[in-house]
């Protein structure tokens, strides 16, 4: 008998979660995303790209980790735009790159995007962006607020997710 109620709880938990139609992932209203376009697709300006975000990533996490209303992330970024051409400045120039590059934030272009099987249309979305040279090439998004990106830059020494199957806890705790 036991073994047959947790049996019951997983069929009825299966039944549920195949029942259920696939959802869109919706970016709030309110998000502001965060976004780093390339001079181009080669190597390089890729490698560059990912440099840039990686310290403004960092950078970011630092300036907004004690901000949780969309308000005050405005403010922020608003008020350290400096700070945050600053850092690509320093990254460009630790890198060898003589690369101009741009800083805006506000109402910015993004075109469609399809990730993780959800396709997010093209539009004029509040964001920070920074351009590096002809910014051609393929870019790299995230959310900024809702912090989605920012949790990456709190990862140290983590290259993957841990990903843990409900099913098989159940499984393991009762078989």
């Amino acid at each position: 008998m036991k073994k047959i109620i947790p049996i019951l709880v997983l069929l009825l938990f299966l039944s549920t979660v195949f029942c259920q139609e696939d959802q869109e992932v919706v970016i709030p209203k309110e998000a502001i995303r965060f976004r780093v376009v390339p001079s181009s697709n080669l190597e390089q300006d890729q490698q560059l790209k990912m440099k840039v975000k990686n310290q403004v990533q960092l950078e970011l996490h630092d300036l907004l980790k004690n901000t949780n209303q969309v308000k005050e992330v405005r403010t922020t970024l608003s008020n350290n735009l400096m700070k945050i051409e600053n850092t690509v400045e320093e990254t460009l120039k630790e890198q060898e790159s003589e690369q101009d590059f741009s800083v805006r934030y506000g109402l910015n272009y993004f075109p469609e995007k399809t990730y993780r099987g959800v396709t997010y249309k093209e539009g004029y979305y509040e964001s920070l962006v920074v351009t590096l040279g002809e910014g051609k090439g393929d870019n790299w998004w995230c959310v900024l607020f809702p912090p989605l990106c920012l949790l990456e830059g709190e990862e140290t020494g983590k290259n993957e997710v841990e990903y843990k199957s409900f099913v098989k806890e159940l499984i393991d705790r009762f078989f």
